[in-house]
């Protein structure tokens, strides 16, 4: 879909750059050599996992498959996706892009090692993508998404849900 006509864009029509309460979704892709996918954002140029708000009448699960598919072309069955964390601390989730835009974000966190497809980036959103070791990413990352790696690696040592 893109930004322009989403849910959060009519909402921002509504409040211009006030804060805004989101739900949302994060995915790890899990590759080849237990790599994970990192993609690079167009508006900040650091690095991020799949991620982002969810739409009127969409699930976190539903979210999740729909970000990973725009902002990748991979798609996951929902039912393959294995959730690991949540991420709502307003200190580490509470973002300020570029544009001034403010958003809380309260994130469900997956872990998708069952996928189809090529990484082609959606140009609008993305610069670049890869799979890089999960500590090793390929330059800055997001703040929030070093909290969602350490998450990610706190569940695949413990196997426990984790959340923030």
């Amino acid at each position: 879909m893109g930004y322009v006509g989403s849910y959060t864009w009519q909402l921002r029509q509504q409040v211009g750059n006030g804060l805004l309460l989101m739900p949302g979704a994060q995915v790890v892709v899990v590759g080849v050599g237990e790599r994970v996918l990192f993609q690079r954002r167009r508006d900040s140029g650091l690095w991020e996992i799949p991620a982002g708000a969810a739409e009127p009448g969409s699930s976190f699960r539903g979210t999740a498959a729909r970000e990973l598919f725009e902002e990748s072309g991979l798609r996951v069955r929902e039912e393959d996706l294995v959730p690991f964390a949540s991420l709502s601390e307003p200190e580490v989730h509470e973002i300020t892009y570029p544009n001034g835009d403010r958003m809380h974000c309260f994130a469900l966190c997956f872990e998708a090692r069952v996928w189809e497809g090529e990484v082609q980036v959606e140009p609008e959103e993305v610069i670049e993508a890869g799979f890089w070791a999960v500590d090793q990413p390929p330059g800055e990352l997001q703040p929030q998404t070093e909290v969602v790696l350490g998450l990610y690696q706190a569940y695949l040592a413990t196997g426990r849900f984790q959340g923030r």
